[in-house]
């Protein structure tokens, strides 16, 4: 997929990025880069009294996944600003060493700026176990570029680097 700018999106949209398996690498890897250790992500034994029997992935981990998975996509890829937030995020359900998850995103409001530049995009993401089981949810709005916005935006870059503007018709 190409990137896709704020004219391209509607409200229903809806798009999908292929599965991605958690792996024990990845436990430890976020354990260590958030100082989270706390027994349910980190102590087998300790997991094993638990209801659910084993270690849990953090929820914020599924987070990362959800937003990492939007390069898989592609479609932010040259036109965003930037993430203006998370709301709503829901844990539904654990996440485990060994499952599968994918992401469905779909577009559920577009607002453009006042400038013309950019536009606000909103999002939900269902982040779902190789079962079907919807994990996690959440919306998360993102500023994206227009078509002109990007142009402009290149145009002021090549002024920066020196180089000539290109004539547009």
């Amino acid at each position: 997929m190409h990137s896709l700018y704020f004219e391209d999106f509607s409200p229903g949209q809806a798009f999908a990025a292929g599965g991605r398996t958690i792996t024990e690498a990845d436990l430890t890897m976020f354990s260590m880069l958030s100082g989270d250790w706390n027994p349910i992500h980190a102590d087998a034994e300790f997991a094993r009294g638990t209801r659910f029997g084993q270690r849990l992935v953090h929820g914020a981990l599924g987070i990362a996944v959800c937003t990492g998975m939007l390069h898989q996509l592609g479609i932010f890829e040259k036109s965003v600003i930037a993430m203006l937030g998370l709301r709503n995020w829901n844990f539904l359900a654990p996440i485990l060493v060994g499952d599968t998850v994918r992401l469905e995103l779909e577009i559920t409001s577009a607002e453009p700026g006042r400038s013309g530049r950019s536009g606000k995009i909103g999002r939900r993401f269902r982040l779902i176990r190789q079962d079907g089981t919807v994990v996690q949810e959440g919306e998360s709005d993102v500023l994206v570029l227009t078509r002109a916005g990007a142009r402009q935006q290149e145009e002021e870059q090549a002024q920066k680097r020196g180089q000539p503007q290109a004539v547009r018709p």
